[in-house]
């Protein structure tokens, strides 16, 4: 009996094995697709010299991905409330972490290399901030403001633009390839972010010198894949996309749980729990702690705790 039991296990894993197979394929296949669309996520940038566009509540944090529907909700008011002039700034390969690699440290902008879009944004009435939007919203975006305005886009450059004479009532959309992206294999990557950089700011300085109202928006082709400095992330300098640290605050180093490198990184400004309806600040205790408990905390390729 227990021979003939084994003979049919055996059996029946020998008729199972092509279907475990298949699943296994299945399953890489999957994880494949979606690592592929994990890296098909830009950030897009928009601002206004019109006010109330976005509520400020509308920033989304980094690690979420605004989809197309998403991306019109917050589109849509500023086309049809805001200003008829539609600037798109199209780079061919950007990257949050370009922000958080060369742009300017807790609004430091002398060492940025987005410092005439930080200035941007810092001055625009309207702003909204959207550090990794879908490849196929951001692939149909021309289309769409297209439509929404009833406008063809214009490819213009800076001698082309000194020609135009944009009417606040008229609608026009000004697509701005920006010249640095095409041959920028010889350049370091911060060096075409620069260079790019100065064309936005002379755009807006020339809308400006003419008062023009506009709303404009800077996005990519795809993402660059730049890596992230794990040396500045340790050291405490990591931040959100264009984020801004006031100069009165306290920069606490994160809480750093390692095995071989740094796996985990907890940064907050305040640390508080409320404990029978008594809050008590644990900041000072959790941050800058040398021999701060992590007994229980774990990393591994699925999850981190």
């Amino acid at each position: 009996v227990m021979a003939a039991t084994a003979a049919a296990r055996v059996r029946a894993g020998t008729r199972r094995a092509p279907e475990l197979w298949q699943m296994r394929w299945l399953l890489l296949f999957l994880v494949a697709e979606a690592a592929a669309a994990t890296e098909q996520q830009v950030p897009l940038v928009l601002w206004s010299s019109d006010r109330g566009l976005w509520a400020p509540a509308a920033d989304t944090h980094e690690g979420h991905i605004t989809s197309d529907m998403q991306l019109s909700t917050y589109l849509d008011p500023a086309l049809e409330l805001g200003p008829r002039n539609v600037l798109l700034f199209l780079q061919d390969k950007l990257s949050v972490e370009d922000f958080t690699a060369h742009g300017g440290v807790f609004g430091n902008k002398q060492d940025s290399a987005f410092a005439n879009l930080e200035n941007a944004l810092d001055l625009a009435p309207s702003s909204l901030v959207l550090p990794a939007v879908d490849w196929y919203a951001v692939s149909t975006l021309t289309t769409y403001l297209q439509e929404k305005l009833g406008a063809s886009p214009l490819h213009v450059d800076l001698a082309t633009l000194r020609e135009l004479k944009l009417n606040a009532s008229l609608p026009a959309l000004l697509l701005i390839r920006l010249p640095y992206t095409a041959s920028s294999g010889l350049m370091a990557p911060r060096e075409v972010l620069t260079g790019n950089d100065e064309v936005i700011g002379q755009v807006l300085n020339m809308l400006k010198s003419e008062d023009v109202p506009y709303t404009a928006a800077l996005t990519a082709v795809r993402p660059s894949r730049v890596a992230r400095d794990i040396a500045m992330v340790a050291g405490g300098l990591g931040r959100q996309l264009l984020q801004k640290q006031p100069a009165s605050s306290v920069i606490h180093p994160p809480v750093s749980y390692n095995d071989t490198a740094p796996r985990i990184l907890f940064w907050a400004q305040n640390f508080s729990v409320a404990y029978r309806g008594q809050w008590e600040d644990l900041t000072s205790l959790t941050f800058g702690v040398q021999e701060l408990n992590l007994t229980g905390s774990f990393w591994n390729d699925s999850l981190a705790r």
